[in-house]
């Protein structure tokens, strides 16, 4: 392991992002969460009640797994005004003499489940803290079992190709444009004051009132994507409450674009990603498994963007009613992909299957269905609500479209194009935070350096931002998400040894891979 200044890599990456604008979304039911309860904590400052924690029904999940209800204010400003529920859980401690606190869980998104992060690598967290913590998580308000809204929108706007600001096949905004103006309208006339709430800012507040439930003075806490953002808003807001912070996967946190910044560099996030699938795909591996599509790794790049092409012209029926294969889709496809090497054969058999004439199209389920209306408003609602996402003028659009379409081909101009948070009414719900050095120094970073949706140069703005409070582990890896997901055992070592014991590197470290 050899260490080294952010000032000095730098220069390694050109992008700033953060993901997760869009990602497929799978929420946790709301029956598998139990009834809230209990009296009022006693000295608790606004009513805060205790948690009535129940056995769980999860499927997969650890045997005991607790859900609960937490009460929460629509609005802050109006505490015992009307109130939403989280779906919160838990796993306590399986070594209560070794407890030492509460551990939160911060997933990503936004649109992100909690409780099925929890439920998806509670047994494995538990594992690594000795039971050091009980885990905690819950569903932010929009999410899963937490209260939803709905903004009416049609299924053919729900389907992640849409969602995101794909352009047309010849570049062009007119169907983007549209579509964002019509989003908009669906969000303001059937979303509600609900719809309005779902904000970064309110995510906090409902953790440190999910803190104050669970009676802790201060938390630790993971978070991965955009779940980095919300935990280094949180440091900054509340930090007399934070105990060991892992951020995961971060993002620029500049308060002046937060997601539009994030949405914008994912085209360079994919250019830094995308030789690790060519690396895969030209592999003599693959042809046992009837997935190699090249020879040579530097002719991978221009076979997909090519197909791409074909698919705008001539897209392929699939065995999907209704839903051909297009160039944008396939386009789709690879973006989500690029966010685990599990997932390049998944890709790769459907790049194989566009190429051959005679085979029949079998969509990845990403890309083949929509996503349930709820789920997409609050990946809407929140990146629009959370900053001001200027109305450019058409032709201003059609040039930034045509010059990223240049530049970065893989994705096709979809990050700087149009989206709804052009034309949400009301604009941002109250300014973003800016995240400062200001505060504990607690918190460790991690971060892959070829990350297709958090790119590693958007880490060094967070990096920058937090100053002497964090230390950065830079792990050479590609893929989306370090801790407990990539198999990189340095980089898995650093967060466990943190958690557990409270030892940082003395200063930023890389973990090769």
């Amino acid at each position: 392991m050899t260490t080294y200044s952010p000032r000095a890599t730098r220069t390694l990456l050109l992008a700033l992002s953060a993901a997760a604008v869009a990602s497929t979304l799978t929420a946790a039911p709301a029956a598998a969460v139990a009834a809230v309860g209990g009296a009022p904590v006693e000295g608790a400052a606004g009513g805060v009640r205790a948690l009535a924690w129940k056995p769980c029904a999860r499927v997969n999940g650890p045997a005991d797994q607790e859900c609960a209800r937490l009460p929460v204010p629509l609005d802050y400003r109006d505490p015992d005004g009307r109130q939403l529920t989280l779906a919160v859980s838990r796993l306590r401690s399986d070594r209560p003499p070794a407890r030492r606190g509460t551990l939160l869980v911060i997933a990503a998104g936004p649109g992100g489940s909690g409780v099925q992060r929890l439920t998806q690598k509670g047994a494995a967290l538990r594992k690594e803290m000795a039971g050091a913590y009980d885990i905690v998580s819950f569903d932010p308000r929009g999410v899963g079992g937490s209260t939803t809204a709905s903004c009416g929108l049609d299924e053919g706007d729900r389907h992640l190709v849409t969602l995101r600001p794909w352009p047309g096949k010849d570049g062009g905004i007119t169907g983007s444009l549209a579509r964002a103006r019509r989003v908009a309208a669906a969000c303001d006339r059937n979303g509600g004051a609900v719809l309005r709430s779902f904000t970064t800012a309110n995510e906090v507040r409902d953790i440190d009132r999910f803190r104050r439930a669970l009676g802790e003075d201060r938390l630790s806490a993971w978070g991965s994507s955009y779940g980095t953002y919300v935990g280094a808003v949180y440091a900054q807001k509340y930090p007399q409450h934070t105990d060991r912070w892992v951020l995961d996967s971060s993002g620029d946190p500049d308060p002046s674009r937060v997601a539009r910044g994030w949405l914008a560099n994912m085209s360079v996030g994919a250019e830094d990603r995308f030789p690790d699938f060519a690396a895969w795909a030209a592999d003599p591996a693959r042809d046992d498994e009837g997935l190699r599509l090249a020879r040579r790794p530097e002719d991978v790049r221009p076979l997909v963007l090519a197909l791409a092409a074909q698919l705008d012209r001539e897209p392929r029926a699939s065995q999907t009613p209704g839903t051909p294969l297009t160039g944008n889709r396939l386009r789709q496809a690879l973006q989500n992909a690029l966010y685990s090497d599990n997932a390049f054969p998944q890709v790769a058999g459907l790049i194989k299957q566009a190429r051959d004439p005679g085979a029949e199209v079998v969509l990845t389920p990403d890309i083949a269905g929509a996503l349930s209306d709820q789920d997409a408003a609050v990946t809407m609602a929140v990146i629009c609500n959370d900053v001001r996402w200027p109305a450019p003028t058409a032709s201003s659009l059609e040039r930034a479209v045509a010059a990223d379409r240049a530049r970065y081909p893989l994705t096709a101009g979809m990050p700087v194009n149009v989206t709804p948070c052009a034309f949400w009414k009301g604009g941002p719900v109250e300014k973003p935070t800016r995240i400062t050095g200001r505060g504990p120094s607690n918190i460790l970073m991690v971060q892959n350096l070829r990350d297709p949706a958090t790119p590693y140069s958007g880490a060094l703005r967070m990096r920058e931002a937090l100053g002497d409070r964090a230390r950065l582990v830079a792990v050479g890896h590609g893929g989306h998400g370090v801790y407990l997901g990539n198999g990189n055992a340095c980089g898995d070592r650093e967060v466990t040894r943190f958690l557990t014991t409270g030892l940082r590197p003395a200063r930023d470290t890389y973990c090769a891979d």
